[in-house]
């Protein structure tokens, strides 16, 4: 489902107005959130000052999303809103400065590994799905570290965020409906996007669909053993990771046969999928979120037919790597 202009406007003019006045407000007003916040905490022995920490990095958070979008009208202004390189340089300086923020604000800091697996492209990115933070790491990891371009597939929701809307719209994402009456005309939509694939790109798609939680992990297990139960015996075995949705993964692979895939996981982020997960897990020093990444060449994978129980084995086999890096954990 495509925007029209006047929902897009009637949208943005939403959302750039909400963040912006919560931007000049949370700045007005800091001397009594910073004072209240640790009153709060120090009274319920939260000695690291958590509500104080996730308000900070809101503040933050709000401010890089007004100069963003500030600099995506600049670029409009000047007649460079089809400038993918230009937009492409925003993007990283928005994401480099709000995982500094991330950084000073609450203490996480990132340990990534493997990244020149994700040179040359084309490349798919198939990534763990457990926090709120999911996608402004991979995006930390493919831009600042391997300086790569990243195209991402999204869930719609998201452009209820002003950047992600703005210049997301200018860069080739897709963003998904989710709920979509026409599946296929979503998934015709990502296998067109993989075609347009170069070898600077790297398409990231999360397979899970949506953020994990043991809820729902039962759940999706328990709906898959109805149609199939060999494929619930093997997801069944899942400890941290849903059972993948294959249809978008499977239309990006048609889509670009030349593409390797690069299979991405991590540990550090486990129950930061709200913000009061976030919250009771700032109450503590945070360990550092350990980023893994491993390439496979497209000769590896098996015939179309077959792919479907490749993926659901590779993310089986990527759980066990998962609860490795928790076993290693300082």
């Amino acid at each position: 489902m495509r925007d029209t202009p006047t929902e897009r406007l009637r949208r943005r003019a939403v959302s750039v107005s909400a963040v912006s006045v919560a931007a000049v407000s949370l700045t007005l007003t800091a001397p009594l959130w910073v004072a209240g916040g640790a009153l709060v905490d120090l009274a319920l022995a939260r000695r690291r000052l958590p509500t104080v920490r996730l308000l900070a990095f809101g503040t933050a958070w709000c401010w890089l999303e007004v100069a963003g979008v500030s600099r995506a009208v600049g670029l409009w202004l000047i007649g460079r809103a089809a400038d993918r390189d230009a937009h492409y340089a925003l993007q990283r300086w928005w994401i480099t400065r709000l995982m500094g923020a991330l950084r000073r604000t609450t203490g996480i800091r990132v340990d990534a590994t493997g990244a020149e697996c994700l040179t040359p492209g084309p490349v798919v990115m198939v990534c763990r799905h457990v926090s709120l933070a999911d996608s402004l790491l991979s995006a930390w990891v493919i831009s600042d570290v391997a300086r790569m371009n990243p195209h991402y597939v999204l869930k719609r929701e998201l452009l209820s965020v002003p950047n992600l809307d703005v210049v997301g719209n200018r860069l080739p994402n897709c963003f998904i409906d989710r709920d979509a009456d026409d599946a296929q005309a979503e998934l015709d939509r990502l296998r067109a996007a993989a075609g347009q694939l170069g070898p600077s790109d790297v398409m990231v798609i999360f397979p899970e669909g949506t953020r994990a939680t043991p809820a729902k992990r039962a759940r999706a297990v328990d709906k898959i053993a109805v149609v199939s139960p060999h494929r619930a015996e093997v997801v069944g075995r899942l400890r941290h990771l849903l059972p993948p949705r294959p249809g978008g993964t499977l239309a990006i692979l048609a889509g670009q046969p030349e593409a390797d895939v690069v299979v991405a996981w991590h540990a550090g982020f486990d129950g930061m999928d709200s913000f009061g997960g976030i919250h009771r897990a700032l109450r503590r020093p945070p360990p550092p979120v350990r980023f893994r990444m491993e390439r496979i060449a497209r000769h590896q994978l098996p015939a179309d037919d077959q792919l479907e129980g490749w993926l659901d084995d590779l993310w089986v086999d990527t759980d066990q790597r998962i609860d490795q890096l928790h076993s290693e954990a300082p």
